[in-house]
């Protein structure tokens, strides 16, 4: 693969998990599953401007709560809440249905309901007073490179269910997206981890606070795919958003918890 096909495939997985307007490459891209190996890249560049919107609402003077809640608050809009949808999809569907089919039929349903409702909110505040309390303890520049990692690590997360379970359907992204071979996904986890553990080791944790971070988001991902095949036997487009919302949550409690006063 060329640089320039690199490129178009990091353009094609941002184009696909954001509503940032990016401009079409010339080369046709490859499948869906292929373009998806680039997510962890492409979460850079989705967080990119959402981290500048931390460093300069701290450059204002701003109270460290306003600051992540706007941080936050600019990487919803990048993405248009595409996995924060998943997570209250797949929250409604796990608790409100009693059959496989039923739990799907509710996912599939555009309405939010209470399950859902409650753990977006809850994924909201959690990541909100996590990134405060980074700032706090390391400053808003190390926290912001936090911010990156675990915008990146978590998208390579996410490739986890789709390459770990069936599709749940015939239709929608868990087919389209379909399961890029354990060396696509092995690469892809390579990238996002390595990405996941420099970041924040050139703002303020250390090894050890970096792999506890990476572990027990991994844990959280893997949790979220064991939950899927218990409660629809496969993987939708809801499901990966779901656990990249768990995976990027647990990433930045476990840092917020564990650095150093900076």
């Amino acid at each position: 693969m060329t640089f320039e096909d690199r490129i178009g495939q990091v353009l094609g997985a941002a184009r696909f998990l954001s509503r940032l307007p990016l401009p079409e490459t010339a080369a046709p891209l490859p499948s869906l599953a292929v373009t998806l190996r680039a997510a962890p890249v492409a979460g850079l560049l989705i967080a990119a401007g959402p981290a500048l919107v931390l460093v300069l609402a701290a450059r204002f003077g701003l109270p460290s709560l306003a600051v992540a809640a706007l941080a936050i608050a600019a990487l919803v809009v990048v993405t248009g809440g595409l996995h924060e949808d998943g997570l209250a999809d797949v929250a409604d569907g796990f608790g409100g249905g009693r059959t496989v089919t039923r739990k799907l039929a509710i996912m599939r349903d555009s309405r939010i309901g209470s399950y859902g409702a409650l753990a977006l909110g809850l994924a909201l505040v959690l990541r909100v007073a996590a990134l405060q309390g980074l700032i706090g303890r390391v400053g808003p520049g190390a926290a912001a490179l936090v911010f990156l990692g675990a915008a990146a690590w978590s998208r390579g997360l996410m490739l986890l269910p789709l390459d770990l379970l069936p599709p749940a359907r015939a239709d929608g992204l868990g087919q389209a997206a379909g399961a890029d071979g354990p060396s696509g996904l092995a690469a892809a986890l390579l990238g996002a981890g390595l990405l996941g553990a420099a970041l924040p080791a050139c703002g303020c944790a250390d090894g050890l606070q970096i792999l506890a971070a990476l572990l027990a988001s991994a844990a959280a991902a893997l949790g979220v795919t064991r939950l899927a095949r218990h409660h629809i036997r496969g993987v939708t487009g809801d499901l990966v958003g779901a656990g990249q919302q768990a995976a990027e949550v647990t990433y930045l409690l476990v840092l917020s918890a564990t650095v150093p006063l900076g």
